[in-house]
């Protein structure tokens, strides 16, 4: 598993993830998200890695989600942690 920080851009509404092959992004909106690992690193647990980072932050910020990504809703679905975070 990566050990860098998922870093999160507010005006730019991505959270990025350094990986070997490049950096992995989850972008958001208000209304939805999107989320893009490098297909090279795919299957390797940077995606989770990521989405992981970014609801540890909506949870800071207090916030909630509606998953537009399959991706997404699997780590919300897979890790109980993080169901109070739906909206």
């Amino acid at each position: 598993m990566n050990a860098n920080p998922v870093r999160h851009n507010v005006q730019q509404h991505r959270f990025k993830l350094d990986t070997p092959a490049g950096v992995a992004v989850a972008d958001y909106r208000i209304a939805g998200d999107v989320t893009e690992v490098p297909l090279r690193l795919r299957g390797r647990g940077h995606g989770y890695h990521l989405v992981r980072g970014a609801l540890e932050e909506v949870r800071r910020l207090n916030l909630k989600v509606v998953p537009q990504c399959w991706f997404v809703r699997e780590v919300i679905d897979r890790r109980p942690e993080f169901r109070n975070l739906l909206r």
